[in-house]
């Protein structure tokens, strides 16, 4: 599975914060299994996260992970720009992971991180933190390569 990684954070842009998750976000990638194709820290901002999604999905990434920009801040746009681009939107992912989440912390269900496809491409936005990334990527792991199956089928 080739698997584009955006991390959303104008914090990480800037320089105000370290971009300390790589070598762990790489791990989980390897773990699902799947390759790296693209790393990308883009800032908070609707139309930048818009136009790399495009970009990674053109150059036909199975699976593009967002990490950051799902909460309730002024800033996160990660949903709204998933659902500007994607061609379906597949709810479910994001209604698991919030499912689950809720078991180990009440605030997840501030969490608005959405699913969908755009071409042969699924984007999954996950939350900005490497802990919660790496759980809810533990809830969708086990539909992951059949929804990529999926999308992928030339058949009607």
């Amino acid at each position: 599975m080739r698997v584009a990684v955006v991390v959303i954070s104008s914090k990480i842009v800037s320089g105000a914060e370290p971009d300390q998750g790589r070598e762990a976000i790489a791990q989980m990638v390897l773990e699902l299994p799947g390759t790296m194709v693209a790393y990308d820290v883009i800032p908070d901002e609707r139309n930048e996260i818009r136009n790399r999604l495009i970009a990674l999905c053109a150059d036909q990434a199975d699976v593009v992970l967002t990490l950051g920009g799902t909460g309730v801040r002024p800033t996160d746009w990660a949903p709204e720009a998933t659902r500007d681009v994607i061609e379906k939107e597949v709810p479910g992912i994001g209604e698991a992971m919030r499912l689950e989440s809720l078991k180990k912390v009440r605030t997840a269900m501030l969490s608005r991180g959405t699913a969908g496809i755009r071409g042969r491409t699924l984007i999954v936005n996950l939350p900005g933190s490497l802990n919660g990334a790496k759980e809810n990527l533990a809830v969708i792991l086990p539909v992951l390569a059949h929804t990529v199956e999926k999308i992928n089928k030339r058949d009607a």
